[in-house]
C-alpha cells in the first residue's frame, strides 16, 4: 500500500493517491459509489485488490475520506474506508494506519510479543497464518505457524486476534506470540511492514485507546505509572488511577459544580431579577466547599515525586554511633564501610530500597560535631562530609536521628538536632546489645523513638514497621486509602478552585451574577481538561512521547 493507491483507469471520476504512505486525499467527493461502471483497485506490493460485493461498495459510501489540502472537504476524516476489504484506504489517516510494535523488551527470552492495531489486522492474520480461507477465531489464542509474505515459515506462534471495538485501542488487535529470539522478533515485525503496516510511535496504542474513547487521558497517564511503579503502595495508587478513579472522581464534581451553575444560571434567564441576597449564601458556600475539596486533591502531587523516586530518608548524629552499621542492617549487605574509630564515613551513602509497602531512599552521611572540633584525623575532608551531612538533612523528606544507648550524651552542633521537626524524625536508639547509659536514653523526649540493635539485628523488624507506619501517619508517603494526581492534574484542579473561589466572592458582592456563572464555566473546562475533554495536539505529543515503544 505504500507504494501507489490507485483506481482503474477505465473509471475517470475519481483520482486518488497516497500521501507518503500515511493518508489518502481524493480529487472530488463523488455522490454516488453505485454508479461506478468499473469497481476500483487497490494496487499495493505487486498486488491486486479489487472490490466485488455490494456491502464493500455500500462501505464505501459510508465512509468520510476525503479529501486533499486542495479539496473543500479537507482535513480528511479518520473514519476506517471499507471495513470489508481492510487493503482498501487502511492508510487514510494516521489513526486509519495498521501500526505495529513489539511489546517485550527487545531482550532474549522465552516468549515475545509483536502487537498490530489497525484494519488490516483481521486480514494480516488470516494471510500469515497459514493461508486459512477466514481469520482465527476473534479473543482465542490459536496455535500456528507464521509465514511471510514469500510463503517461507517464520516461527510457531499463539495469534490472539481481537475484534473492533472490543480491544485494548478499540480498534482491530492482533496480538502475536512467539519466541523470544530477536531476530525472529524483527523477522515478525519486516513481514508485518511489508503486508502494510507501519512502525508504531510512542504510546500510540494507548493514545488511540484515549482518541478512541476506552480510556480518558487521567487513564492514559496512568499506564506509564503502573509501568515503571517500584512499591507496592506505588502500583496501588497507578492501578487505581487505571481503572479511572480519578475520571470518576471528576465527574462527581462536575456533576456538583453542574447543579450549582444551574440555580445560577435560573436567575440569568431574567436579568431584570438579579440573586437575592438571602439565597446568595447558599451557592457561595458550595462553591467554596468544591474549591477546598479541589485544592485538598490537588495537594495530593506533592507526593507523586517521592512515589516514583522514593522518599530521602536521611540517617544523621554523632560519629560512631552506627549509622552507617543501621545502613548496612536496613540493606542486608556491607555497603557502607564499618569501624571503630570515628569519623569514617566522609561524604553521603545514598541507597534505595522497599520499607514496607514503600520504595524510599536511605542516605547515610558523615558524623556531627561541632565547630571547630574533629577527629584528628584528616579534618578538613571531615568538615567537608558534615557541610554535605547539612546539605542531606534539609533536603530530607523523614529523619532518623541515631544516638548510641550505650555511650554519654553526644557532643552535636548548638543547634541540633533543633533544626529537625519531630513529626518526621525518628529516634532510634542503637547499641541496645551493651548496657545503656541512662543520660543518654533521657534525651530528647520530642521525638518518637525505638530501641534496636543494628550490629545483632534485635529490633530491626519492628524498626522497619514503625518507620513505614510513621511515613503514612505523618503524610510523608500515600496511606492506602489515598488517590494522588499527577502535576498536570494538579494544575488544573487548582485553576478550577481558583476560579470557584472567584465566583464566590461575586456572588457575595453587589456583582452581577453572569460574572460568578463566567467563573464557574471557566471552573469547568479546567476540570474537563483532567480527563482529556481538550483538542490539543501537542499536548498529547508530549504526553504520549514518554510512553516506550509497544504501549
Amino acid at each position: 500500500m505504500r507504494d501507489s493507491l490507485a483506481y482503474a483507469p477505465t473509471d475517470p471520476k475519481f483520482e486518488a493517491d497516497v500521501d507518503d504512505g500515511l493518508s489518502v486525499t481524493a480529487a472530488r467527493l463523488l455522490p454516488d459509489f453505485t454508479a461506478f461502471p468499473t469497481r476500483p483497485q487497490i494496487h499495493g506490493n505487486g498486488s491486486v485488490k479489487e472490490l466485488t460485493t455490494t456491502s464493500e461498495r455500500d462501505a464505501a459510501q459510508r465512509a468520510s475520506f476525503f479529501s486533499n489540502r486542495r479539496s473543500p472537504f479537507a482535513p480528511a476524516l479518520s473514519a476506517v474506508f471499507f471495513q470489508s476489504n481492510p487493503f482498501a484506504f487502511c492508510a487514510m489517516t494516521k489513526r486509519a494506519d495498521t501500526i505495529v510494535a513489539p511489546a517485550t523488551a527487545p531482550t532474549a527470552g522465552a516468549l515475545a510479543i509483536v502487537r498490530l492495531s489497525g484494519p488490516l489486522c483481521p486480514e494480516i492474520a488470516r494471510a500469515a497464518f497459514g493461508n486459512r480461507q477466514n481469520p482465527p477465531p476473534t479473543r482465542r489464542a490459536t496455535l500456528g505457524v507464521w509465514h511471510d509474505t514469500g510463503g517461507n515459515p517464520l516461527d510457531q506462534c499463539i495469534l490472539v486476534l481481537y475484534a473492533a471495538p472490543h480491544s485494548y485501542t478499540g480498534e482491530a488487535v492482533l496480538e502475536i506470540t512467539c519466541h523470544g529470539n530477536p531476530f525472529i522478533v524483527s523477522r515478525i515485525l519486516g513481514d508485518c511492514l511489508k503486508r502494510g503496516c507501519r512502525s508504531a510511535e510512542p504510546g500510540e496504542f494507548t493514545r488511540r485507546a484515549f482518541l478512541n474513547g476506552r480510556i480518558d487521558l487521567a487513564q492514559a497517564e496512568a499506564v506509564v505509572d503502573t509501568i515503571h511503579a517500584r512499591s507496592e503502595r506505588a502500583l496501588a495508587i497507578a492501578q487505581r488511577l487505571l481503572s479511572g478513579e480519578l475520571g470518576r472522581k471528576v465527574a462527581a464534581w462536575t456533576d456538583t459544580l453542574i447543579g450549582i451553575l444551574a440555580s445560577l444560571e435560573a436567575y440569568i434567564d431574567f436579568p431584570e431579577e438579579d440573586l437575592p441576597d438571602e439565597e446568595r449564601g447558599g451557592p457561595a458556600a458550595a462553591l467554596r466547599a468544591l474549591a477546598t475539596e479541589l485544592s485538598r486533591a490537588a495537594d495530593t502531587a506533592r507526593l507523586e515525586t517521592v512515589l516514583r523516586d522514593g522518599a530521602r530518608i536521611v540517617i544523621s548524629g554523632a560519629p560512631n554511633a552506627g549509622k552507617s552499621s543501621l545502613l548496612n542492617a536496613l540493606l542486608g549487605e556491607n555497603r557502607a564501610l564499618v569501624s571503630a574509630t570515628s569519623g569514617t564515613t566522609r561524604d553521603f551513602i545514598r541507597e534505595r530500597m522497599s520499607i514496607g509497602a514503600h520504595f524510599v531512599q536511605i542516605v547515610d552521611t558523615a558524623g556531627l560535631r561541632p565547630p571547630g572540633v574533629s577527629s584528628g584525623a584528616d579534618s578538613e575532608a571531615e568538615h567537608l562530609g558534615m557541610a554535605r551531612s547539612h546539605e542531606q538533612i534539609a533536603g530530607a523528606d523523614f529523619h532518623l536521628l541515631i544516638l548510641d544507648a550505650s555511650a554519654p550524651p553526644p557532643n552535636l552542633p548548638q543547634d541540633f538536632p533543633g533544626i529537625l521537626p519531630p513529626s518526621r524524625t525518628l529516634l532510634v536508639l542503637n547499641k541496645i546489645d551493651l548496657p545503656t547509659h541512662p543520660a543518654t536514653i533521657a534525651l530528647w523526649q520530642e521525638f518518637s523513638r525505638i530501641r534496636l540493635s543494628a550490629k545483632t539485628g534485635e529490633g530491626i523488624a519492628d524498626f522497619k514497621q514503625s518507620l513505614a507506619q510513621k511515613l503514612e501517619n505523618e503524610g510523608v508517603l500515600p496511606n492506602g486509602d489515598e488517590l494522588v494526581v499527577g502535576t498536570r492534574h494538579a494544575s488544573h484542579l487548582r485553576h478550577a478552585a481558583s476560579h470557584l473561589k472567584k465566583a464566590a466572592d461575586t456572588l457575595h458582592g453587589s456583582t452581577a451574577t453572569e460574572l460568578a456563572a463566567s467563573d464557574a464555566r471557566l471552573a469547568l473546562e479546567s476540570l474537563g481538561e483532567i480527563i482529556g475533554r481538550v483538542d490539543n495536539e501537542q499536548l498529547l505529543d508530549k504526553l504520549f512521547s514518554s510512553f516506550c515503544i509497544g504501549k
